[in-house]
């Protein structure tokens, strides 16, 4: 497993073993509970004899190299989102996922991808889970594929609307409403629908789209007027002419991030994240974030626009087809306080197996 360079400066400032020391417990202390670390607190755990008055010096080098803060006046320390950044690239240790886990993993998304179902199934399990074992939000986001069809029909539900029901190679269903030329009747969308079938043959839309262009003349010969028109007007929307093409994205566990909140700041900062979490076009830029790495990313609080405001962590790998290229991300979104230790294998992992099961679904 790889973890991507971080984006940003590190601190660069060299700690003596006493002052790692004490960082290091703050953060951890932090990482653990949410509450900030006193220095008589400290002075009671570290493994060196320090007095507290020795130890809040410590702390005041720490704040200087703004690596913890004070939350308040006669409180303990925090640290700061440089100092987690400093804590995650310097003393953080990255192991293999325990054996059970990847148990849990394989069981819970592994009959979803048996099953002749829309990847959506795959996609909803792969949130739900990964929101289940991190306790954050679980993020899993797949870039927008064109199915290969096998069936398609048309239906008027009024006189310049219609509904298009397209059926995919893996009895996947999807429905989409058209516009229907003016005057059109049933008997010439059976006629569109009947056309557009024979031609199927294991072929994607934008393909057909393709063949059908080149082949005008033997569309204008076989369909009336009004039924060539909207095969080719059906056509140009199907593939993406006018359509969202970001794909899909699940989010899963929202009510986690509810958990453990200690006051108003923080209800603010839930509520931040839960309208960005809404605007899926800002949400693709996950995708973007994913793919600059070869491994996992970790983006703490502003280090990424998308989740500036709420201050959130986020964890995420991308996940590629046999072609190498990105087709997807996973992720898990929460708080700073995330355990990024035990978090980070279990994305790797999860992205490992959405790629491998993704590319049987391809």
């Amino acid at each position: 497993m790889s973890i991507s360079p971080p984006i940003g400066k590190e601190p660069g400032a060299l700690l003596d073993d006493r002052s790692r020391e004490i960082f290091r417990r703050i953060v951890e202390g932090y990482l653990e509970n949410g509450e900030p670390l006193g220095s008589r607190s400290l002075s009671r755990v570290l493994p060196m004899s320090l007095s507290p008055a020795s130890v809040r010096n410590v702390m005041s080098d720490l704040e200087e190299l703004g690596l913890i803060y004070s939350p308040h006046i006669s409180a303990g320390r925090l640290p700061t989102q440089t100092g987690l950044r400093f804590f995650v690239d310097a003393f953080m240790q990255v192991g293999d996922l325990p054996e059970e886990q990847r148990a849990s993993i394989d069981r819970q998304i592994g009959p979803v991808s048996g099953r002749e179902q829309p990847i959506e199934g795959l996609l909803t399990e792969a949130s739900r889970m990964l929101s289940g074992m991190s306790r954050g939000a679980g993020l899993v986001l797949t870039t927008k594929s064109d199915a290969v069809l096998k069936h398609v029909e048309f239906i008027r539900l009024e006189p310049t609307k219609g509904l298009a029901i397209l059926v995919g190679d893996h009895n996947q269903v999807e429905n989409r409403i058209i516009d229907l030329p003016a005057g059109i009747t049933p008997s010439q969308l059976t006629e569109a629908a009947n056309f557009i079938n024979a031609h199927l043959s294991g072929q994607t839309l934008p393909e057909l789209r393709t063949q059908l262009l080149q082949q005008k003349t033997e569309l204008q010969t076989a369909l009336s007027t009004l039924a060539q028109d909207l095969v080719e007007r059906g056509l140009a929307v199907w593939s993406g002419d006018n359509e969202d093409k970001l794909g899909r994205l699940i989010v899963r566990g929202r009510s986690n991030l509810l958990e453990g909140l200690a006051g108003e700041e923080d209800i603010d900062r839930v509520r931040l994240l839960f309208d960005d979490l809404e605007r899926k076009d800002n949400l693709i830029e996950v995708l973007n974030l994913a793919e600059t790495g070869s491994g996992v990313r970790i983006f703490i609080g502003s280090e990424n626009k998308l989740f500036s405001l709420s201050g959130s962590s986020l964890i995420v790998a991308p996940y590629r087809d046999d072609d190498n290229r990105v087709v997807g991300a996973v992720g898990v979104i929460g708080p700073t306080r995330l355990n990024y230790s035990r978090i980070v294998p279990m994305v790797d992992y999860t992205a490992q197996i959405m790629a491998r099961l993704s590319s049987k679904r391809r």
